[in-house]
C-alpha cells in the first residue's frame, strides 16, 4: 500500500469502499451473535460518517468546480448520503435484538452499495480525467486529513456543504469521539 502523502483521492476513497465492504461482508454472515451484529454496525457508522463528512468537504465541492455537471452529480451524491445518514441515526439508538434492526441494516447496505456504483463508475472516472495528479494528490491528503477530525455519529440536519460542515464537522467529531470513549463505543 502507498503512503497517505502518496494516496491521491481517487485511491482513498476507493480504499474506504472496500472497507466497509468488508464490513458489509461480515455482517452478511448467517450467524452473526447480536452484540457483534451491533459492534459491526457502529464501526460501519463511525466509518461511513467520517468517509461522508471527508467527501462533502472536499471532493464533491471539486467535482462542482471542476465538471461540466459537478453541481448535478455533487447533489446526487450528497441526497444520497442523507438518505444514509438518516437510516445511521435510526440504527444508532438500537439494539441488534431490535425487530427493526436487520430490516435497517440491510436499507444501509443497499443504500451505500449503490452509491459505492455511482461514484465508483461515474464520478471518480470523471475527476481523474479532470484534475491532474497532483491535485488527486492534495485532494487526497486532505480527506485522510478531514477523516480524522469528522465526527463519528450521524447528524442529519447538520450542513453538508462547505463553509459550515467544515466550520462545524470539526467540533461535532470532538463531542462524537468524547461520547465514544465514555460510553464505551469502539469504533
Amino acid at each position: 500500500m502507498t503512503s497517505t502523502s502518496e494516496q491521491n483521492l481517487i485511491d482513498v476513497i476507493i480504499q474506504d469502499h472496500r472497507e466497509v465492504e468488508q464490513v458489509f461482508a461480515q455482517l452478511e454472515e448467517p450467524g452473526v451473535e447480536p452484540q457483534r451484529r451491533k459492534q459491526l454496525v457502529d464501526h460501519v457508522i463511525a466509518e461511513l460518517v467520517r468517509h461522508s463528512v471527508a467527501e462533502e468537504q472536499h471532493m464533491y465541492p471539486a467535482a462542482r468546480r471542476r465538471l461540466q455537471n459537478g453541481d448535478e452529480i455533487a447533489d446526487h451524491e450528497i441526497e444520497e448520503h442523507s438518505e444514509a445518514e438518516r437510516i445511521m441515526k435510526r440504527l444508532e439508538g438500537m439494539e441488534a435484538t431490535d425487530r427493526e434492526f436487520d430490516g435497517l441494516v440491510r436499507q444501509l447496505i443497499d443504500s451505500i452499495r449503490h452509491h459505492i456504483e455511482d461514484e465508483e463508475k461515474d464520478l471518480l472516472p470523471k475527476l481523474r480525467a479532470a484534475c491532474d495528479e497532483q491535485e488527486l494528490r492534495d485532494l487526497g491528503e486532505k480527506v485522510v486529513m478531514a477523516k480524522r477530525t469528522a465526527p463519528t455519529r450521524p447528524h442529519p440536519s447538520a450542513p453538508d456543504t462547505p463553509p459550515a460542515n467544515r466550520i462545524l464537522d470539526p467540533g461535532a467529531g470532538l463531542v462524537d469521539r468524547v461520547r465514544d470513549m465514555l460510553s464505551g463505543r469502539n469504533v
